[in-house]
């Protein structure tokens, strides 16, 4: 059974002040996993956790992570303007390349960024927008499948990211004669997955990539990151990672491999922003309303605009009503929100203890790809984020959205200002 990290009085707290849907995040919960992490690749001097951007884009969370020793990982414009505001700068910023405008590497040069080209043809358009940094990082796509105990993890032959060998290769012997002179590996070939064996068999790959590049190029790589994909388990019964048991099997995979061939100062480089984050997320909402028809239905007042991976991916997130953590779990409900769309489900047919209007919700492991994914369908607002910090008390990292927020970007419209005119008039704050 999962427990949350907030109990229900402090909630009722919280609530008197910022009222639900809310997402709260668990700062104690975060620093303690991130230096799990980095006292799992200690034996590794260069190691570095590059938090994925894109999975909680909150500065206040990004500040935090920094403290941490962390660095980012990027993947568009404002990824990189909000790394930069917070403080990354030069390496400390990973911009991972996917059919990426001009600006965009323009801008992670200038921020001396770490580009990982995602690309063959992006070499040249890359000199072409901002000339080739010493400094370059490519992504490889092995191909057909990839498999461990004989379960498929990814297909990489039908994945849109990242050259074949063949012009990785070659990729590497042009980097090198525009100038380059520090290289990186890259790949990312299964989500999500909670197997110990995928970083040490994903690494296995990359150092013999390594290894058969510096035969046939010549180009020692200085650095290799083995990305994300390490994840949660987001069902009780699920096992969660054991991340000392990964570090220890990239490390005999790097003494095996990279070591007998002479590359023994490679940095290890990772992107792990769902392991990171994930459990230490939740949604928080209310129950509103009940439905007695064909089936029996909770409406809260969060909806998959807030949450959207249990619609999208029919993805599940565990439950918790609040005060009820010990009642039996005998009735069965779907839990929903407000959107004109029937998949705007948080559950369906799960078994939970008596819901009564009023009664507070968590959804769990929201903090990765939660609030970030949020969304205006049907004019639904998104929600404030909340830090519960180390010492107890709580603060807003991010306010709720207002109507006028949603409205922003039409202020050179007449419409804009009867909304802001009427939004006064209708008392609506």
């Amino acid at each position: 059974m999962k427990k949350p990290f907030v109990t229900l009085e402090q909630l009722k707290k919280i609530t008197e002040k910022y009222p639900t849907p809310f997402y709260l995040y668990d700062e104690k919960g975060i620093r303690e996993n991130v230096r799990r992490l980095q006292k799992a690749f200690s034996w590794n001097p260069g190691f570095r956790e590059y938090f994925a951007v894109k999975a909680t884009p909150n500065p206040f969370l990004l500040r935090l992570l920094k403290e941490e020793g962390c660095g980012t990982d990027c993947s568009s414009l404002t990824e990189l303007m909000l790394a930069d505001a917070v403080g990354f700068h030069g390496s400390d910023i990973m911009f991972s390349s996917n059919d990426t405008p001009a600006q965009e590497f323009v801008l992670a040069k200038k921020l001396g960024g770490i580009i990982n080209l995602d690309d063959f043809t992006h070499i040249d358009y890359l000199k072409e927008a901002t000339g080739i940094p010493e400094t370059i990082c490519c992504r490889y796509n092995p191909g057909g499948t990839f498999q461990i105990s004989n379960a498929i993890m990814d297909n990489p032959g039908e994945s849109k990211y990242g050259f074949p060998y063949d012009q990785l290769k070659e990729g590497f012997l042009k980097l090198r004669s525009y100038g380059a002179k520090r290289f990186g590996l890259h790949a990312f070939l299964a989500s999500n997955t909670t197997d110990d064996a995928y970083y040490p068999t994903l690494a296995g790959i990359l150092f013999r990539t390594a290894v058969d590049l510096y035969k046939q190029t010549g180009i020692a790589v200085s650095f290799i990151n083995l990305s994300g994909g390490i994840g949660i388990p987001y069902r009780p019964e699920q096992k969660p990672a054991d991340i000392e048991k990964i570090g220890e099997g990239v490390r005999m995979a790097y003494e095996e491999i990279l070591v007998p061939a002479g590359l023994k100062n490679v940095d290890i480089y990772t992107e792990l922003g769902r392991y990171i984050l994930g459990p230490y997320g939740c949604l928080v909402t209310t129950a509103i309303h009940e439905k007695h028809i064909y089936k029996e239905y909770i409406g809260v007042d969060a909806c998959a605009a807030n949450l959207m991976r249990p619609a999208m991916y029919g993805a599940y997130h565990h439950i918790t009503v609040m005060g009820k953590e010990n009642a039996p779990c005998d009735h069965r409900y779907d839990i929903t929100g407000s959107l004109c769309e029937n998949n705007d489900k948080f559950a369906i047919d799960r078994m939970l203890p008596k819901i009564n209007k009023g009664d507070l919700l968590v959804i769990h492991d929201a903090g990765a790809h939660g609030h970030a994914m949020g969304y205006n369908y049907n004019g639904r607002l998104r929600s404030a984020e909340l830090l519960l910090k180390e010492d107890g008390p709580v603060e807003l990292i991010r306010r709720a959205e207002t109507p006028m927020d949603y409205f922003a970007t039409l202020d050179f419209s007449e419409t804009f200002q009867i909304l802001k005119k009427r939004e006064k008039e209708l008392g609506i704050e």
